[in-house]
């Protein structure tokens, strides 16, 4: 099962995204500093959902989640 992160940092457009943090899953991960766990889902889709409790405008990575990036 893998575990996400949520980038603590907003990007240009508002959006904070979610990443897989399986090993090799992502080549674009935020520095650690800048990761706030979501822990372990089946699968994006409940770690973006669970990242819009602290982050109502989270987004899928369009690299490690791409099935839930949506802008």
């Amino acid at each position: 099962m893998p575990y996400y992160c949520v980038n603590k940092n907003v990007q240009s457009n508002g959006d904070h995204e979610v990443h897989d943090l399986t090993p090799g899953a992502c080549g674009r991960l935020p520095l650690a500093s800048n990761q706030l766990s979501l822990g372990y889902h089946q699968n994006c889709a409940s770690a973006v959902q669970q990242a819009k409790a602290t982050y109502w405008q989270s987004n899928g990575c369009a690299y490690c989640c791409p099935t839930c990036h949506k802008s």
